[in-house]
């Protein structure tokens, strides 16, 4: 039991919980607590496909939406975050370290989670100095609450047909030696320069 409360009180501080929906039903349920997300790789879901569920892109065109059919054909990271989960902060400027890097072969996707308007995403990441990430937003949790995204941030690849291969719960250092390997399961990841 001592374990326990020791692993949830390091996931705590490591990672961000979504706010759930049915939060009352569960403090109300009479059910014994499932043990929650480990912080590190997850392949538990390998192969389940992005869901059929649209998110949205706010680029030069103005505000848009993108779904499966834009993950296809090459390798994507899909960042799950929100401006209120400190980790997430933490983290962000290591993805567009990768991003700038070229040592990931297909797009990195920061999905925001906040419910609040695209302008203030934008702003947020333009405080962070993240910007050139780009501005993605699932801002009803459709995407997240589809592939049983529990915590923040957590990172999932999906190869060139849109698959599953891993997830990451938990923030991560996306230039470390540790995320390098991972990152290879990509296939054609660049060389080190």
């Amino acid at each position: 039991m001592r374990y326990l409360a020791i692993s949830c009180a390091l996931l705590a501080l490591a990672a961000c919980h979504k706010p759930a929906a049915n939060q009352q039903s569960e403090a109300n349920s009479t059910q014994p607590a499932e043990a929650g997300p480990v912080k590190g790789v997850d392949r538990s879901h390998k192969g389940q496909p992005f869901p059929k569920v649209k998110f949205l892109q706010d680029d030069e065109d103005g505000v848009g939406q993108m779904g499966a059919d834009s993950l296809l054909g090459e390798p994507t990271l899909v960042n799950f975050w929100a401006s209120w989960c400190a980790p997430c902060i933490k983290e962000l400027p290591t993805l567009k370290a990768l991003n700038a890097s070229h040592k990931f072969p297909g797009p990195i996707i920061p999905l925001n989670q906040d419910s609040g308007t695209q302008d203030s995403v934008r702003a947020f990441m333009a405080k962070h100095g993240v910007e050139d990430l780009g501005n993605y937003q699932d801002p009803k949790t459709a995407v997240s609450a589809a592939l049983g995204v529990e915590v923040l941030p957590t990172t999932i690849l999906f190869d060139a047909q849109g698959k599953e291969v891993w997830r990451y719960v938990g923030d991560m250092d996306w230039t470390s030696p540790e995320a390098a390997k991972l990152l290879a399961e990509a296939g054609g990841v660049a060389k080190a320069s």
